[in-house]
């Protein structure tokens, strides 16, 4: 599939490409992220130059895993002078990463990350509500699965923010940095977001 660009009320959210590797490198940097992704640590120049030149465009090419760099459009800027006033370029500031893994057919897995000087902003749960949003109607999922490890409250937060329902606790469901470790998991449905499923679905009665 050739890599596909989503907007939002506030974001871009668009394929990371090998000029955005400084600033993912940057970003990754977050203890907080190290501690609850499963990216390596600690987190070196090849895995960015890695991740933006092939990870990312493998997964779009062989229609894998789907990854978006989240950017916050900057408002273009006045350079004023004695003589002129000159206006620069609009510019991307990069908020977050988010992913949608295929792991079987009609399930995707979602993963994201969040810039720390934009958190609390509201930015990924947008992000999350995009990007499944387009899961549920361009590549006939019906079910988006989130995963964390059971103590990742930011990324619970955002999920349940973001409309999943959390199913439970997996033991040992996850591996980080070689050690299984128990781990929340949730989905969204389409008919979470008022959309309809590709296969019928029957609820088990409660």
């Amino acid at each position: 599939m050739d890599p596909v660009t989503l907007t939002t009320d506030r974001l871009l959210l668009r394929m990371p490409t090998p000029g955005d590797t400084g600033a993912v490198l940057a970003a990754v940097q977050d203890p907080d992220i190290l501690r609850w992704t499963t990216i390596p640590s600690p987190y070196l120049p090849e895995h960015a130059q890695s991740f933006t030149e092939q990870l990312v465009p493998d997964g779009w090419a062989q229609d894998t895993t789907f990854t978006w760099g989240l950017f916050r459009p900057e408002a273009p800027s006045e350079v004023h002078s004695d003589v002129r006033s000159e206006v620069l370029p609009e510019g991307e500031d990069l908020v977050g990463m988010l992913g949608l893994s295929m792991r079987s057919l009609g399930t995707a897995e979602i993963g994201y990350w969040a810039v720390k000087e934009h958190r609390g902003n509201g930015y990924v749960t947008e992000a999350v509500r995009a990007a499944s949003r387009w899961a549920f109607t361009e590549l006939s999922v019906d079910r988006v699965e989130w995963r964390a490890e059971v103590g990742n409250r930011a990324s619970r937060a955002v999920a349940e923010r973001a409309g999943f329902v959390v199913e439970g606790v997996l033991r040992a469901g996850i591996v980080h940095q070689g050690v299984r470790r128990d781990c929340w998991t949730g989905a969204l449905l389409p008919s979470d977001l008022g959309l309809p499923s590709t296969a019928p679905y029957l609820p088990a009665p409660h």
